[in-house]
């Protein structure tokens, strides 16, 4: 009985891949050419290449939790922060700056209090405003939410067949 190893034989041969190894220079395949370049030695039998596995992908929030590091500061205000801050201003007149500071690195305010409701207007613009002008851009925003975008497909059909109908009476 015969047994044939692989590291005793040479099993590929460069008559055999002589033509596929032309054919990848004259194309510029770079890892064709040496992928057969690697046929071709000896040491591909004796060793198994190996890929590097992938970097694991680190998420701000993945490293923030290895570090142990507090959830960063909030940009713009949202209407907790409002809240923080009345207790914050609380804290600052019983109890002194010390304490202010300290719920400040405990839970931290934004960096933005915009201001809500001025219908995106300037803050001193809207509260210069009269109260009948107030309430007529208010009124104003609730009818341009009424014009829903997934509605308006509907409502130009049924705007069409009124027309239509309009037209044959």
């Amino acid at each position: 009985m015969q047994i044939h190893a692989l590291d005793k034989t040479n099993v590929i041969q460069d008559v055999q891949l002589s033509d596929h190894l032309n054919h990848a220079v004259t194309q510029g395949r770079r890892s064709d050419f040496v992928l057969l370049l690697t046929l071709l030695s000896a040491n591909v039998t004796v060793t198994t290449p190996t890929n590097p596995p992938y970097p694991k992908i680190s998420t701000d929030s993945n490293l923030r939790e290895s570090l142990s590091l507090p959830a960063p500061e909030r940009l713009s205000a949202t209407e907790i922060d409002y809240h923080l801050s009345v207790k914050q201003t609380n804290m600052f007149y019983h109890s002194g700056i010390i304490s202010v500071r300290l719920n400040h690195c405990i839970s931290p305010s934004a960096l933005h209090f915009p201001v809500f409701e001025t219908h995106n207007l300037d803050e001193n613009v809207y509260h210069n405003l009269s109260e009948h002008q107030r309430s007529k851009i208010a009124n104003e925003n609730n009818k341009i939410a009424e014009l829903n975008p997934i509605d308006l497909y509907n409502q130009l059909i049924i705007s069409k067949r009124f027309q239509e109908f309009y037209y044959q009476a």
